[in-house]
């Protein structure tokens, strides 16, 4: 199939040998075929499209917890959907908003307003998609908590809602998305309004902003926490912090964090995450998987 038959679509725009390595928070080097989707037809038409020729697909979102492959031999869709900021010109019960919209702005309108259980996504640098796709959370909650009903694009060209229950969600994993669906829209909720929760936000990004890299080229944490403790503790004790490989490095600041320190290389990374996954599980005798997309 060739990407230009998609062209008809409208809201797209197709980008063909795009220099993808700024769309990412590594900033590892990337070239790939991209797809900027800016309506919620023109999301079901391309995937139906897409799935009809056997054309494979990922979602890009702001590039964090993603690795991009230097070639990848499958097509990039970035959205780039409506959104009414007068929705969050006041508190309400619950929001219906884009897949597309940045947790940032959902943060400061927590701030705002004392939104109680939003603190759970604070400074988690993602779309609302995304972090609902991979259940992202803090040491203060994890977002699938909050989250009523996803609305899904699927690979016949219509949609469908998925209304969440105490199964949907597991650590670092949604248990409901289908293989070729696409998240769009997601419906959250707060718990009520606390005077508290500005200042627990605010103290929790500065928090952050001195226990991890928050200034350096990382693409989130490596691994997933086990049931035993903090991946990043383990690292630490394995002596592992602050090893490099050419232009990467383990984080002297946060042992789960890999840092680009200049132009590092895909094979390069993928190599320091299965050398640390040996030496862990050795030590250990537990398994340790990644938390990071390749």
């Amino acid at each position: 199939m060739n990407l230009s038959e998609l062209a008809d679509i409208p809201d797209i725009s197709i980008e063909l040998d795009k220099d993808l390595t700024n769309r990412s928070t590594m900033r590892v080097k990337a070239i790939g075929d991209l797809i900027i989707i800016r309506s919620e037809e023109a999301l079901k038409e391309t995937i139906k499209r897409l799935h009809e020729r056997s054309y494979a697909y990922r979602v890009l979102g702001l590039g964090s917890n993603q690795i991009l492959h230097p070639r990848p031999d499958y097509v990039y869709l970035k959205l780039e959907l409506p959104f009414d900021k007068k929705l969050l010109d006041s508190p309400r019960d619950n929001y219906l908003l884009p897949a597309s919209l940045p947790l940032n702005i959902l943060t400061s309108h927590a701030i705002r307003f004392g939104l109680k259980g939003w603190e759970s996504f604070t400074g988690i640098p993602a779309t609302l998609g995304g972090a609902v796709f991979m259940n992202a959370g803090t040491s203060l909650g994890e977002i699938g908590a909050l989250v009523k009903c996803v609305h899904i694009a699927t690979t016949s060209g219509g949609q469908r809602e998925e209304r969440i229950s105490s199964n949907s969600f597991a650590y670092r994993k949604n248990n409901f998305l289908r293989d070729g669906e696409v998240i769009f829209k997601v419906e959250i909720r707060h718990f009520g309004v606390s005077k508290e929760i500005s200042e627990k936000i605010k103290n929790y990004l500065v928090f952050r902003n001195h226990s991890q890299p928050l200034d350096a080229k990382t693409f989130g944490c490596m691994f997933k926490n086990p049931e035993s403790g903090p991946a990043g503790k383990f690292i630490d004790l394995v002596g592992l912090k602050g090893f490099t490989l050419k232009d990467l490095r383990i984080s002297p600041k946060h042992g789960n964090f890999l840092e680009n320190m200049g132009e590092a290389d895909y094979f390069d990374v993928l190599k320091v995450l299965e050398m640390v996954k040996m030496e862990l599980e050795l030590q250990y005798g537990i398994k340790f998987n990644r938390e990071v997309e390749l």
